[in-house]
């Protein structure tokens, strides 16, 4: 039999054995132990470990055990450790979508008993916290924070969402996501000890609870010296709401998303987000609509929250260098990062002066920070990475997980620079003035073949259905025709990750898929290119009824978009259209969900 270790620190270790079924059993400083099979469903420890673990350790270990096994009749696996810690926290989603009840504050005092029984009310009121609330760039401006403070040679952990791949890309620990060691030993330390101790009156916590409440054990466990924590959805009922003493409060731009929970006016939104704010604690946010910047200033009054606006970062300050996460609107985001840091480091005792509006240069930690973050499905660039040409750069994915009016305005920006530089760094390799000395002339023949290719734009588009396609459409192909760009081609295609289960993988497709969203969102998107062009409403009728030779062939011939039942349809479909057009250059948009955003990464990257 071939045993498999399973190892992780301060947890139990499970390590080969020399002969055949057992295995031994290290405790953190205690003596080594051994697990004897005595047949296929029983086994012993000897001797006892002391002092006795608790029943959670038990019921971990003999998990571990039974995740073990071969044809020899021991126990066999049916799951992986990790797909069993996902099946798990797949059982503890309970609705379709993330707004649900407890975003309103169904029961938020529930959380104050979990913590009870996971024992992290002392943990979390000595935790030195930055909390951050807003509708964009709340996710990168907590980046930009861990970044700097992480240069400045603090122990950092960082809780973002959602996840794009792996849900440990939620916990990062000094600027890396949680190993899956010390994830499964967390999530089941938390995971069995509410079990045992919840009821009907007190359920188990929902997943986004649950996750929020795992991310401060993960913390405290770890000993962070700052813990940066994202919020999830609107502010006053979030589950990261339950600090009471963060260091300093943070809220970035706001603008209309999930109104069915937060409300319909950017007034009632901003009320939501100012819920983060606590009594005496400093905050800063960006500028703001009027209405929205009535309502937080009005909330800091009465708790006695010293407001201030941060500007956005002047480019100046990083000695020429470009901010890690791309896109103008970052520079936004860095701003609020900075103060938000200088801001931490002042009241920790770290930094003199508090921070100051009008700065004239930052320290080399914060440049560093700034210009080393990386924050994955937001104006990230990657090349498919799978496809069989001579140059990758034949299939690039733009992704950015733009799922608001005023971030597909953004995302619709980017975009259109992002192409328009392209152009402009070709032209410069082979342009009359360029320095060609000392580049093979190989490289020079590749250089004019790209730049003879033809460029395609394509938009690879997804939306909850809580979301108006009517709002974000519009804006996102208003601004990229501002700037000159037409997409040739939209598909429109479901996701990959379903709400019901945290997956792994790329799961099979399913035969039965309900693409009639997506019609929804291509009909909208066909009346949009119909009011460009001044067609009529039976162009719609014609465009849906293609067959798949005909969308094979019409690539090149500027069909207006596509309906797929499936991702990798899409995907497949877009890398034989590069085989079959060599002369084309195809640049996707991947946009609307950062779900489709994160089922791509996964079908793009190796």
């Amino acid at each position: 039999m071939s045993w498999k270790p399973y190892a992780f620190t301060e947890h139990p270790y499970l390590s080969p054995s020399a002969s055949p079924p057992s295995l031994y059993l290290c405790l953190s400083g205690q003596r080594e132990c051994s697990v004897q099979f005595t047949n296929a469903r029983s086994y012993h420890l000897y001797p006892p470990p002391s002092p006795q673990p608790t029943s959670g350790f038990y019921k971990f270990f003999l998990r571990q055990i039974n995740m073990l096994g071969g044809d020899d009749g021991l126990p066999k696996a049916t799951a992986s450790p990790y797909e069993e810690a996902m099946n798990a926290l797949s059982s503890l989603i309970t609705k379709r979508t993330r707004a649900d009840k407890s975003n309103k504050g169904d029961r938020f005092d529930l959380l104050f008993d979990y913590i009870k029984i996971l024992d992290l009310e002392e943990s979390i009121s000595k935790m030195k916290i930055i909390h951050v609330a807003g509708t964009k760039g709340k996710g990168s401006t907590c980046t930009f924070s861990e970044s700097i403070l992480r240069n400045c040679g603090f122990h950092t952990g960082l809780f973002t969402s959602p996840h794009l791949i792996d849900v440990r890309e939620r916990f990062r620990l000094d600027g890396v996501d949680i190993c899956e060691e010390k994830f499964l030993a967390y999530f089941w330390w938390c995971y069995d000890r509410l079990k045992e101790r919840t009821d009907e009156d007190t359920p188990m916590p929902t997943y986004f609870r649950f996750l929020a409440l795992l991310a401060f054990k993960i913390f405290a466990a770890e000993q962070v010296d700052v813990a940066i924590m994202e919020v999830g959805l609107g502010g006053r009922f979030d589950a990261t709401n339950v600090v009471q003493t963060p260091i300093v409060c943070g809220i970035s731009s706001l603008g209309y998303d999930h109104m069915e929970i937060l409300g319909n006016t950017l007034g009632e939104i901003a009320g939501e987000k100012a819920g983060i704010f606590k009594q005496g604690v400093p905050a800063f946010t960006v500028p703001q609509p009027d209405e929205a910047m009535h309502v937080l200033e009005e909330k800091a009054s009465s708790l006695n929250v010293n407001l201030q606006v941060a500007h956005p970062l002047d480019t100046k300050l990083l000695n020429g260098l470009q901010l890690g996460l791309d896109g103008a609107h970052q520079y936004i985001n860095a701003g609020l990062a900075v103060a938000l840091c200088s801001a931490w480091l002042h009241r920790t005792g770290h930094l003199e002066a508090p921070y100051l509006e009008n700065i004239s240069s930052l320290p080399e930690q914060f440049i560093r920070g700034l210009t080393t973050s990386s924050l994955q499905g937001r104006a990230q660039i990657v090349p498919d990475q799978y496809i069989n040409t001579e140059n990758h750069g034949d299939l690039v994915f733009y992704l950015d997980g733009a799922h608001s009016p005023e971030s597909m305005e953004v995302c619709g920006r980017w975009f259109s620079l992002a192409m328009t530089e392209e152009e402009r760094h070709l032209s410069s390799l082979i342009g009359p003035t360029s320095d060609n000395s000392g580049v093979s002339h190989g490289l020079i023949r590749r250089i004019h073949h790209e730049s003879a290719k033809n460029s395609t734009q394509i938009l690879l588009f997804n939306c909850m259905a809580v979301r108006d396609p009517q709002l974000l459409l519009p804006r996102l192909m208003k601004t990229c025709a501002s700037h000159g760009l037409h997409f040739k081609q939209a598909l429109f295609v479901p996701n990959i990750s379903v709400y019901n289960k945290v997956i792994t993988n790329v799961p099979a497709a399913d035969s039965q898929v309900d693409v009639s969203w997506q019609l929804t969102l291509q009909r909208v998107w066909e009346n949009l290119i119909i009011g460009e062009k001044g067609g009529d409403a039976k162009d719609v009728e014609n465009s849906t009824e293609e067959t798949e030779d005909e969308l094979y062939n019409s690539v090149r011939h500027g069909t207006s978009s596509k309906v797929f039942p499936t991702l990798p349809l899409a995907i497949k479909w877009l890398r034989d259209s590069v085989q079959q057009n060599q002369a084309v250059r195809f640049q996707v948009l991947v946009t609307g969900s950062l779900h489709l955003v994160g089922d791509v990464l996964r079908l793009i990257k190796k």
